[in-house]
Formats: structure tokens, C-alpha cells, sequence
């Protein structure tokens, strides 16, 4: 094959636009890497973005959180007013006994003395 064959200046013009776009290619890339602003903007963009997954996720755990403690605070609330009423209902009975036992010794004294004086009357 020489050099004026018509398939090998087929073959060598294929090569050169190859060539061509292989070249055309690199260059882009180059300039592409060559473009600090472009990618500094795409990394910004890159970093806001995970930002704002990242803040979406905290406030979605927060607010799960929030509503965990809000129910176990209702629970331990209700417990808490339970056991007073418990305790309070405990106080008032112990205060109804301690008034009785006033009540309890008058009225004794009352049936002694009464017990008494019937007895001296039976007597004479």
C-alpha cells in the first residue's frame, strides 16, 4: 500500500479526525479542570445540598425526640398525680382517725359516767 492508495488516505483521514476528537476532548477537560470558579460553584452546590439533607434529617429526629419525651412526660405526669391523690387520700384517713379518737374518748367518758350514775342509782 502506498501513500496515494485511496483506502490508506481514507484510512489516514479517519485517524486524523479521530485524532482531532481525542484532542478536542482532552482540551475540554483541561479547561474544565482549568476553571477554578465553575468548580468551586459546583462544590458549593455540592455542600449546600448535603446541608440541607443533613439539617432535613436532625430537625425529623428532633421532632421524633420531642414527641418520645413529650409522651413519656404525659405518662409520668399522670403517675405522679395518681400518686398524690393516692397519698392525699392516705393523709385525709389518717386525719379522719386522728379526729375520731377525741370523739371516741368523750364519748366513752360519756358511757363511764353514765354506766355510773346508773349503777349508784341501782344501788340505793
Amino acid at each position: 500500500m502506498t501513500a496515494s492508495d485511496p483506502a490508506s488516505a481514507a484510512e489516514l483521514q479517519q485517524e486524523i479526525e479521530q485524532t482531532r476528537e481525542h484532542l478536542g476532548q482532552t482540551v475540554d477537560e483541561l479547561a474544565a479542570k482549568a476553571d477554578v470558579k465553575s468548580r468551586a460553584q459546583a462544590k458549593t452546590a455540592d455542600v449546600k445540598s448535603r446541608a440541607r439533607a443533613k439539617t432535613a434529617d436532625v430537625k425529623s429526629r428532633a421532632r421524633a425526640k420531642t414527641a418520645e419525651v413529650k409522651s413519656r412526660a404525659r405518662v409520668k405526669t399522670a403517675e405522679v398525680k395518681r400518686k398524690a391523690a393516692d397519698a392525699s387520700g392516705q393523709v385525709r384517713r389518717s386525719q379522719v382517725v386522728q379526729r375520731r379518737w377525741p370523739l371516741a374518748a368523750v364519748a366513752a367518758g360519756v358511757i363511764l359516767i353514765g354506766s355510773i350514775a346508773v349503777w349508784r342509782r341501782r344501788k340505793t
